[in-house]
């Protein structure tokens, strides 16, 4: 039989065998704290700017057929939120005529004679909206949206939602 094997480092006193293990176990958070910072900071552009990661240019609606029959069925489609992380910037997208290609428009989601803060609410499975005085809205009356934002069909079959006027 062979004798057990010792420890490299033997800590005699109490107090060692306790804050060694402590002090190890603060050391090794702290250098997870600081590898998270760094990616955070990497992702982020360490804040000085959006990147594509974060803030995309375009948002993908889906195919124009379906957006097409939903505006259709349902009336406009609201988008909460849109290239923000507080939900401040929604848009209402909404399409007009036969060809599912053609015919698409974009606006905010408030009344075009006032500003984002009288935020409009649609009345379900309707074309129509109310504000925040209580008048009864249809789609024309909301803002239109900032220039270089506006809804993109690429292919006739993909529908986008084109933020760079806003995320650039």
């Amino acid at each position: 039989m062979s004798e057990p094997r010792r420890p490299i480092v033997e800590l005699r006193s109490p107090v060692a065998r306790a804050l060694v293990p402590v002090l190890g176990g603060v050391l090794l958070l702290g250098a997870m704290a600081l590898v998270l910072w760094g990616i955070a900071a990497y992702l982020s552009g360490d804040g000085q700017e959006a990147s594509e990661r974060l803030a995309p240019s375009r948002f993908q609606v889906g195919s124009v057929e379906s957006a097409a029959d939903e505006v259709a069925e349902s009336g406009p489609i609201l988008f909460p939120g849109l290239a923000t992380t507080t939900g401040e910037r929604t848009m209402v997208l909404t399409h007009d005529g036969d060809d599912p290609a053609e015919g698409w428009r974009l606006y905010y989601a408030y009344p075009a004679d006032r500003d984002r803060t009288c935020a409009v609410e649609q009345v379900q499975g309707t074309a129509e909206f109310v504000d925040c005085d209580g008048r009864s809205l249809d789609v024309s009356d909301l803002a239109p949206p900032d220039p270089g934002v506006n809804p993109v069909v690429e292919d006739r079959r993909t529908l986008y939602i084109d933020l760079s006027g806003i995320t650039s």
